[in-house]
């Protein structure tokens, strides 16, 4: 996978992260964690809570084992590049959605957005963008005056 990966970020241009406008929830959405984690700790236990409350019903129909972890999987990522690339505070949010989850982070850094690594050994890291963006069906940022949104939809039932 790391291999695909570096080959993919040496030929991907930084269109792969566009801005785009995190979709509205829907009616019936259901805010599943919400947190300001400004710790690489506080991402990880997050990750837990969200595990946590994903187990106990918050997942849409047809969501399996699998879909889960690739919803902890692209939280972590986010959540963590927003505390080393953007600036404080960091807000994350995951919302149960009809087909799976919307994950948004914001940070205060509006003029720095999301950019891949490009020819970048994956033993140094800097691919979670390009992971991100594998896992989920959809994904993009926003800016604001304030902050800027990075945002990852993840579907159930095997669906990317």
């Amino acid at each position: 996978m790391e291999q695909q990966l570096r080959t993919e970020s040496q030929h991907v241009s930084h269109e792969l992260w566009s801005e785009l406008r995190p979709p509205s929830p829907e009616a019936g959405a259901v805010v599943v964690w919400e947190g300001e984690p400004s710790t690489p700790a506080e991402v990880t236990a997050g990750r837990r809570q969200l595990k946590r409350a994903v187990l106990q019903g918050q997942t849409p129909a047809g969501a399996d084992e699998d879909d889960v972890e690739r919803l902890l999987l692209a939280f972590e990522e986010l959540a963590s590049n927003g505390l080393r690339h953007g600036g404080a505070p960091v807000r994350a949010a995951v919302t149960r959605t009809a087909d799976g989850w919307l994950i948004d982070v914001t940070d205060a850094v509006a003029d720095r957005v999301p950019t891949p690594a490009v020819d970048r050994d994956p033993a140094h890291g800097g691919l979670g963008l390009y992971l991100v963006a594998r896992l989920g069906a959809a994904h993009g940022w926003w800016r604001q005056p304030d902050h800027k949104h990075v945002w990852a939809r993840i579907r159930a039932g095997g669906a990317v």
